[in-house]
């Protein structure tokens, strides 16, 4: 009986939502039946080809440069092992509990597709892993990329088979409660018995694109979040700053028809909406400006670019989330057949362009910072928003963090997927480096995160002094909520790191995006053309 609550593997492909399910929220992962038939179907063909004395790839042979060669019935056994023991050569820093849970996950959907030849068993083994909350410790450094990410998911099918260690996470613990053992004893403790592998199998488990598809799919959901906190907190700036609200008009937008930048121009009006700062300076008359900068009038333009770029690299996951990778494979028809379908261009190149816009937007959201800090440029708001101008330095030096986090972003976006490194005695000649993309854009997105909430921390100060005038009661709702974590308003110098590591923690969750959009989804009962936070 499968819960409704449970993620399903094998009847289609998996969601993104599915992945993030399972990674971060330990959704509990049930095989399909018809998944296990086809499995098991996979399976007796490739027991049939092992005893044929013509040799088969991956099933009577040696691996990589030593395709050619014979292994006789009695060794394969030692082979399978042997090449996971030697596989699992990863080193480095732990991956992240989430990324190696995304693997698993993606890795057991393509043994669930009957094109790997693996035994049910197999398949259910890595189903119950999940389920047990037993995470194989990943090392950061190994995988090029091509065949696969084959350190990485070397190091989960040595645990599978009871080798290396492990974390534990028992249910009702945080992930930081996790604890560490050998993996002979976690399997121990959940009754899972480890695998001995047989022909064919070792091969399966590591010949993929998992480890940098996961992290693609959580960049994804991360990048989603921070690009309609990205809109909410432009406008903040806009707001803030006395900038004008009349570029995001719906009709001057639709003169260049690009998607993203619809969207994120029908942020900024909601955004703003009924804002008593907007309206104090609307009239001509009052304001004598013709046009504000770039930074501030060209948000929903890079925004959006962002946007896009989101939407084709979602394209391609999907896709991929589709794809049944290993080599060789089971074919319909009954044929094994070498392929090259484990190397990860497709997602190594949408990993870089992801840097490339997370590099931009971080870099717009930094001028919007500095134009609110710098006196010549503000529109009226006290050097450094600082309360004593001389004695005390404002958020002069929060600036200086979201400067040195750009310039860091600008070399993550330099690309991976162009470093190619022959391996395997030239064999793997040509390499993705797609888990270097994936890795790198993850510390991207955390820059990022933290970028927006120093904008979001400035623009909440410099709306405080804009009183008596009030914000918009999207921006109000923000500030709010800003003010109610603990982070005070304008006044002398304090100590400033753990306020922006609370509004950090903020924006990264989503919540100051949802705290522009409450008040606006309360004060309608019916969806606006314009809204779309």
């Amino acid at each position: 009986m499968i819960a409704e609550s449970s993620v399903i593997v094998g009847a289609a492909p998996l969601r993104p939502e599915d992945v993030v399910a399972v990674a971060r929220h330990d959704a509990r992962v049930e095989i399909a039946p018809e998944a296990l038939e086809r499995v098991a179907a996979a399976r007796a063909l490739v027991e049939g080809l092992a005893d044929d004395p013509e040799p088969h790839y991956g099933i009577s042979t040696g691996f990589g440069a030593l395709a050619t060669t014979f292994i006789a019935p009695e060794r394969r056994r030692q082979l399978q092992a042997s090449l996971i023991r030697s596989h699992a050569a990863g080193t480095g820093p732990e991956v992240e509990r989430e990324v190696v849970r995304a693997l698993m996950l993606l890795r057991l959907q393509t043994l669930a597709t009957g094109h790997t030849g693996v035994r049910p068993i197999v398949v259910e083994t890595y189903a119950a892993m999940l389920n047990a909350g037993i995470t194989p410790i990943v090392r950061e450094y190994g995988s090029l990329g091509c065949s696969g990410d084959l350190a990485p998911l070397s190091h989960v099918a040595l645990a599978a088979m009871g080798e290396g260690r492990v974390h534990v996470l028992r249910q009702a613990q945080q992930p930081e409660q996790a604890v560490e053992m050998d993996a002979a004893d976690a399997l121990g403790a959940a009754s899972i018995a480890p695998l001995v592998l047989r022909e064919k199998e070792g091969l399966a488990l590591i010949n993929g694109t998992d480890g940098m598809l996961g992290m693609l799919l959580l960049g994804l959901h991360d990048l989603s979040v921070l690009l309609d906190t990205a809109d909410v907190a432009a406008g903040m700036s806009v707001e803030s700053q006395l900038g004008t609200d009349a570029v995001f008009a719906a009709d001057l937008q639709a003169l260049r028809p690009q998607a993203g930048q619809a969207v994120s121009a029908a942020n900024l009006r909601t955004v703003l909406a009924g804002s008593p700062i907007v309206a104090s300076h609307r009239d001509p008359a009052v304001c004598t400006r013709v046009q504000d900068a770039y930074s501030l009038r060209c948000s929903p333009q890079v925004h959006g670019a962002a946007r896009d770029t989101a939407d084709h690299a979602r394209m391609i996951a999907e896709r991929e989330l589709a794809a049944a990778v290993d080599n060789p494979v089971i074919t319909d028809d009954g044929r094994v057949e070498s392929n090259g379908n484990f190397h990860g261009a497709p997602i190594a190149y949408v990993l870089d362009f992801l840097a490339i816009a997370v590099a931009d937007v971080a870099s717009i959201s930094e001028r919007r910072t500095d134009r609110a800090l710098d006196p010549a440029r503000s529109n009226g708001l006290p050097p450094f928003l600082a309360h004593e101008v001389g004695v005390d330095s404002g958020l002069m030096i929060a600036q200086y963090a979201a400067a040195g986090i750009v310039s860091e972003l600008k070399r993550l976006a330099v690309p991976a997927s162009v470093d190619s490194i022959p391996s395997s005695a030239m064999q793997e000649d040509h390499v993705s480096m797609g888990w270097a993309a994936a890795r790198k854009l993850r510390r991207a997105l955390d820059g990022l995160a933290r970028v927006l909430a120093i904008e979001v921390l400035t623009a909440a100060r410099a709306l405080d002094l804009r009183a008596p005038l009030q914000p918009g009661a999207a921006t109000g709702a923000v500030r709010e909520l800003v003010r109610g974590t603990g982070v005070a308003g304008p006044g002398p110098d304090r100590f400033l790191s753990p306020e922006m590591e609370a509004v950090a923690a903020l924006v990264a969750s989503g919540a100051v995006a949802r705290a522009a959009l409450k008040p606006v989804a309360a004060a309608s009962t019916s969806a606006s053309p314009d809204r779309e936070i």
